[in-house]
């Protein structure tokens, strides 16, 4: 597969807008692990290796073990993941499936036990921002830093 375009390029203005709305997802009182964690499990969702690359990268900068890293796409089967962490987690599923059915009402009672209201509205908003990144990286092809496909071809 090759990169279709560069959405980023043809586009600016829809760039700088996705960062506005990035930059406010970053500022809030979300913990930065639990925004990777968020994205990178969106991400497996999605199939979008461009951000999983991305996301896994700056997990570990950031200290995320691999063990927690590597069992996030079984994470209900796994006690390495906190109750906020799980209910964040299940909240991110629920909103990236969308297609398969509703929000249940069981994720979102889970969420506001361990969400303030402000809280659910930033994790909500930054779900959906990993969806939007998702599917224009997956949508027009982008390729991540180590492709093989790119190696071979610069080789």
């Amino acid at each position: 597969m090759t990169q279709r375009l560069n959405a980023f390029q043809t586009a600016p203005d829809a760039y700088k807008a996705m960062l506005g709305l990035q930059e406010y997802v970053n500022q809030s009182k979300l913990e930065h692990s639990l925004q990777e964690l968020v994205k990178i499990r969106a991400s497996q969702i999605n199939r979008c290796a461009y951000c999983l690359h991305m996301h896994m990268a700056d997990a570990r900068k950031a200290g995320e073990s691999e063990a927690r890293i590597a069992l996030l796409s079984a994470w209900e089967e796994s006690e390495l993941y906190t109750p906020r962490e799980r209910a964040a987690l299940r909240w991110t599923e629920e909103l990236t499936k969308l297609a398969e059915r509703s929000p249940s009402d069981e994720a979102f009672a889970e969420l506001r036990e361990h969400f303030s209201e402000q809280e659910c509205v930033d994790l909500s908003v930054a779900i959906g921002m990993i969806n939007v990144w998702n599917r224009i990286n997956c949508g027009f092809r982008t390729r991540h830093p180590n492709d093989r496909r790119r190696e071979s071809a610069a080789a």
